[in-house]
This record gives structure tokens, sequence and C-alpha cells, in this order.
């Protein structure tokens, strides 16, 4: 098996997403960049909080062949013992993450994806079929969402679920398995590249064939060359990460 991956940070700020993987499993992490003047109740920033779930879920997934909610939920509860006394951890706005996971083994791909980055898989068909977290996408109400409409529904039943300080997220989680053969591949993208089918008018296809020309640094070229040629109102003008694994 074959897996790159390419990431890069927004114009003129620090890199909350993380790339992680293995012989035969990928994850990807987009850290959720907090609002200006939010008390979050932690001492730590976004980036401390992807890089301890990153690290517990790697670990975890080397030697343990639990499925991919009980590792992740098994990672979450980590996280938050290494926030230690410091941090109010019951507060709404503590540091988050969405989390993308894929392990291939048996002839199978498991895939975890909670929060709004997709994993897209590619069969030896050529079909492309998205697998993706969308309840973001649908709060009552229409976007823009305000920060309380937000706060109120984070990992709440009825809102949408994210990597944080609750366990129980993990099985909150768009989770299962499908075959998997020799030929076939996975795209594993933040929502930095999946803007490109929801803003751009981009098809998949057109995201993959970047993909067997240029590799992951290709496709963030073209998002940030979509990025400069339209901006998005009222949205993040930069944002973007991508990982792949063929088989």
């Amino acid at each position: 098996m074959q897996i790159a991956y390419a990431t890069e940070s927004a114009p003129g700020h620090v890199n909350e997403d993380y790339a992680i993987c293995g012989s035969e499993w990928a994850v990807v992490l987009d850290g959720a960049t907090a609002p200006d003047g939010v008390d979050s109740g932690c001492i730590h920033d976004v980036p401390w909080l992807v890089r301890h779930l990153a690290a517990a879920v790697a670990g975890r997934i080397l030697l343990d062949s639990a499925s991919l909610p009980d590792l992740l939920a098994a990672s979450i509860e980590e996280t938050r013992a290494a926030h230690g006394a410091t941090c109010d951890l019951g507060n709404p706005d503590s540091p988050s993450s969405t989390i993308s996971m894929v392990r291939v083994r048996n002839d199978a791909a498991d895939y975890l994806t909670l929060g709004d980055s997709p994993i897209v898989i590619r069969g030896t068909d050529q079909i492309l079929t998205p697998i993706a977290d969308d309840r973001l996408a649908h709060l009552p109400g229409g976007r823009p969402y305000s920060l309380g409409l937000v706060r109120s529904l984070r990992n709440k039943p009825g809102g949408f679920w994210v990597a944080s300080t609750d366990p129980e997220a993990a099985y909150r989680a768009v989770a299962g398995s499908v075959s998997f053969e020799a030929g076939a591949g996975i795209g594993i993208f933040t929502d930095g590249v999946s803007r490109l089918i929801e803003s751009y008018s981009y098809e998949w296809e057109h995201v993959f064939s970047i993909l067997e020309t240029s590799g992951p640094g290709g496709v963030i070229e073209l998002v940030r060359a979509a990025e400069r040629e339209r901006p998005l109102r009222g949205g993040k003008r930069h944002d973007g990460r991508h990982g792949r694994s063929d088989g």
C-alpha cells in the first residue's frame, strides 16, 4: 500500500491540523479554530489537543484491534486525562477537532469520520463514494450560525459532534467497513479541500485526477488558487489538508 499526504497552514496562521499514517492506516485531524474572545476554560491551545489526540490514536491503532469508535473513545479519555486539573473540561468551548480514520485489514477498510472531514473511497471500477458527517451543515436556522447556537449544540444530541473532552463523541461518529481490493484508493480530506466541492463547483473526480497527476500537494494548490480567485464571503479565506492511501 502507498500512502501520501500533504499539509499547509493557512497563510499567516499556525497549523491546527495533523496527519499521521502507518503502513495500513491513516488519521487526519482538523483542529477547530477558537473564535476571538471565547474563553475555552483551558490553558492548552488547539494544536496541543490535536497532537495529544493524534498520539493517543496512533498508539492504539498500532497495538489494538478494537473497533475504531472504541479506539477513539479511549484516545479522547487519555487526552482528557492529560489536561490534568488545570482545565474546565465541562466548558463547551474546550479545544476540539474533527477526526477521520481509515484502517485496511483483511481485504476490508474500516472507516470513521467525526466532524466535517470527509472520506472518499474510489473502487477498482473508479466509482467514488463520499462518506461524510454533515451534521454541522444542518443546524437549525441555517448559516451563518451564532456562537451561542454552536456552543449549545456542540457534542449534544440533535446537534453535531467533535473530538474534545467527551468520549461519547466517538460513538456518534459515522463509522463502518467496506471491501477494499488491490487497486482501490481512499482520500481523507478536511473541509479545506471539501470546500472545492461545496463552494467552488468542483467534482470529486476532478480532485482525484489532481491526486493522480500532482499528488496531495497539487490538491492544496488547487484550493489556494480557488481561494485567491473567488474568496468566500463570510468564511475563512484559507484552509486545507489532504491525506490519501492507495491499495
